[in-house]
C-alpha cells in the first residue's frame, strides 16, 4: 500500500471479494473451493484469491497481487494453490482478462465422467465453441493440471476439468462470472436430459451461427451489461 493509502489493483481486488461471494451465494462453488482471478494486461499484474480463506472472510486488501512467474508484488497472504493455471491463461491467451475456477455441481458431475459437455442447449456457444471439452486429469495445483486445462481450452472460453470442476475466461469478472451461470445451466440441463433419455445435440453448423451471434451481445456502450431474454451474456 503507498502514502496514500490506496491499494494496488484495488478496482480489482474489489471484484475478486465480490465475485467471490457471489460464487458462495449462487451455488456455484461450496467452502473454500474454487478461485478467482483479474489480470491488467498493462502492468502484467494478477489479483487473484488468497488460498483456504473463507469467501466471506476476505476483505480487498487480502486479495493477492502477483506477476505472472510467481512472485508476490503486494499482499501478506498466500496467493490461491491453483495460482499457475491462472498465470499460464494469462501467459497465452490475450482474450483473458478475467478467470474463474469452481466446483459447480452440474459441471463438475460430467467432468467427472470425463465427458465433453455437448451443444445440448445453444448457450454452450457462450463457450466460443460447438462443446465444452474435459481436460486430461491431473492432480490439483500442479503444473500438469495447468497444462492440460489450457490446451483443452484451446479455442473456447471454458474447459472442464476431469473430476475436478471448472473453468472459465472472459474479458471482465462480470462477464465471466455471467459465462460460468450459462454453461453450469447447461451442464443441469445434460445431466437432467441423460437422466430420463438420450439428449438431441445441435448441429456444428448450428453452433458456428450461435457462436457469431453472441459475439454481437453486450457490445454497445448504451448497453454494457445487459443479458437479452435468452440469456445472452
Amino acid at each position: 500500500m503507498d502514502a496514500t493509502n490506496k491499494l494496488l489493483m484495488e478496482k480489482e481486488r474489489k471484484e475478486i471479494v465480490k465475485y467471490g461471494r457471489k460464487l458462495i451465494e449462487t451455488g456455484l462453488t461450496t467452502g473454500t473451493g474454487g478461485n478467482l482471478s483479474i489480470f491488467n494486461q498493462e502492468t502484467g499484474y494478477m489479483a487473484i484469491k488468497p488460498s483456504g480463506i473463507d469467501y466471506f472472510e476476505i476483505a480487498p486488501k487480502d486479495v493477492v497481487i502477483t506477476d505472472l512467474n510467481g512472485n508476490i508484488i503486494d499482499g501478506d497472504l498466500k496467493p490461491s494453490s491453483e495460482y499457475e493455471m491462472h498465470a499460464i491463461v494469462y501467459r497465452n491467451r490475450d482474450d483473458a482478462k478475467a478467470m474463474i475456477h469452481t466446483h459447480a455441481l452440474y459441471s463438475t458431475t460430467i467432468a467427472c465422467l470425463r465427458w465433453d459437455l455437448p451443444a445440448v442447449d445453444y448457450l454452450v456457444a457462450h463457450a466460443g465453441g460447438k462443446n465444452i471439452r474435459c481436460a486430461e486429469y491431473a492432480t490439483y495445483g500442479t503444473k500438469e493440471l495447468a497444462e492440460n486445462a489450457l490446451k483443452a481450452m484451446e479455442g473456447r472460453k471454458a474447459v472442464l476439468l476431469a473430476n475436478h470442476g471448472i473453468n472459465v475466461i472472459g474479458d471482465t469478472m462480470e462477464q465471466t462470472f455471467a459465462i460460468l451461470e450459462q454453461l453450469e445451466f447447461c451442464a443441469k440441463l445434460f445431466w437432467q436430459a441423460k437422466a430420463i433419455g438420450e439428449p438431441v445435440i445441435l448441429s456444428d453448423e448450428e453452433m458456428e451461427m450461435m457462436v457469431s451471434r453472441f459475439k454481437g451481445y453486450g457490445q454497445t456502450k448504451k448497453y454494457p451489461e445487459s443479458r437479452d431474454e435468452h440469456g445472452s451474456v
